[in-house]
């Protein structure tokens, strides 16, 4: 077999998706206005597809604390946390983030994806199973490959199925066992219900990771993710994250409070053999944790505003990703031709979205998935749905809509 053949045939696919129209997987952004606005195909339009849930990105207080680290500490670290990469500020935010987190220990990466390869795999080993949601992100499925763990997926969001799959393995010897949640999932904007996982793990007792990349900063009355939000936090083992989202700058986290939890960080490849990350971003993510904690009002308003494009999209008979309100909106389109035509029509129109399609999507569903922001006027979300309208309740995909 042509050991280019998987090349050349995501060629031939990117060819069928950027004849309807602009690369919808390859979005240039020519210029950044605010967190919520940017020039796109020399357009003004609104953002509403950036995963900038808490609208930090622009805050003066974290652009003067990435320009000060910058100013102090270089632009890189030229190594990685095992050799000469780690600075004071990454044990800074480590410390801080931690009792953010109301947990013992805290290890940051270099970006989210590190932290579920380096969690995973520093968690789990060979003679173990982890058990997984089937709905997961592809992070999370990578660092179970690496662990060499066997894996077992259960139905999603499933904990009658996991409670089975953890029967059936129980006659097996020796290994440990580990299971993953997430706490909102990424593509349909559902979350885990957690409550029902947990007496599954009182039956079991299995460790348990949630994965809060999508929830942390915007569920919960402290912020701090799904467990936070359930009062379940004693519950949860460890937890994993991102800091591209909510805190919006780039880096990972892992956190527990096991008593051998430092010694991960001996254990983790993928933070032991990559560069850390740079001063600046490390001072803007620390800035940002700061804020989240002081500004618990950035998450009632991002609350407010997913409410009201949910209703907004119910409101035009839209079939969306679940039926509970997230910063995540999903809109499920029929098909990927009728879905990349619709996705240009709203770019055009003046709004960029997510496209989501097979195979990153659960059960091959075409998506156009919006993410919302606490920085999005009611006036921008309104105009979301007014598109929306237009161009995906009316079918008007190839009809493109002016501004």
């Amino acid at each position: 077999m042509d050991l280019l053949a998987k090349l050349k045939a995501t060629a031939e696919r990117h060819a069928r998706i950027t004849s309807l129209g602009v690369d919808a997987v390859g979005v240039n952004n020519e210029k950044i206005l605010s967190p919520t606005r940017a020039i796109i195909e020399g357009r003004e339009t609104i953002l509403a597809g950036t995963n900038n849930y808490m609208g930090i990105t622009f805050d003066p207080d974290c652009i003067a604390a990435g320009k000060k680290a910058l100013d102090e500490f270089g632009t890189g670290t030229t190594g990685s946390r095992i050799a000469n990469g780690s600075f004071a500020l990454h044990r800074e935010l480590e410390t801080e983030f931690a009792a953010f987190l109301n947990r013992k220990h805290c290890i940051v990466f270099t970006t989210g994806y590190q932290a579920n390869l380096g969690m995973m795999s520093g968690l789990a080993g060979p003679r173990d199973t982890i058990y997984l949601d089937a709905d997961s992100h592809s992070s999370i499925y990578d660092g179970c490959t690496l662990s060499g763990a066997k894996l077992v997926r259960f139905r999603h969001n499933d904990a009658a199925d996991l409670d089975k799959r953890l029967a059936r393995g129980e006659q097996d010897e020796g290994g440990g066992k580990l299971v993953v949640l997430e706490g909102i999932y990424s593509m349909m904007g559902d979350r885990a219900p957690l409550a029902d996982f947990i007496e599954v793990k009182k039956k079991h007792g299995f460790q348990l990771l949630v994965d809060e990349a999508h929830s942390f900063g915007v569920l919960g009355p402290h912020g701090r993710g799904l467990a936070d939000e359930a009062g379940l936090e004693a519950d949860v083992d460890f937890i994993v994250g991102t800091f591209s989202k909510s805190v919006g700058a780039i880096g990972g986290f892992g956190a527990g409070d096991h008593p051998y939890f430092e010694y991960l960080r001996f254990a983790m490849r993928p933070y032991m053999f990559t560069a850390s990350s740079s001063p600046a971003s490390v001072a803007t993510s620390l800035a940002a944790i700061r804020k989240l904690a002081a500004e618990p009002q950035r998450r009632k308003r991002l609350m407010e505003n997913s409410e009201r494009l949910f209703q907004g999209f119910k409101s035009l008979g839209l079939e969306l990703g679940c039926d509970v309100v997230s910063p995540v909106v999903a809109v499920r389109c029929p098909d990927e031709p009728s879905t990349i035509a619709m996705w240009n029509a709203l770019l055009k129109a003046g709004v960029y979205v997510n496209i989501a399609l097979p195979p990153g999507t659960p059960n091959k569903l075409c998506l156009l998935r919006c993410s919302v922001s606490a920085a999005h006027s009611d006036a921008e979300i309104d105009r979301i749905i007014e598109l929306f309208g237009a161009v995906v309740a009316q079918g008007h995909g190839k009809k493109v809509v002016n501004g």
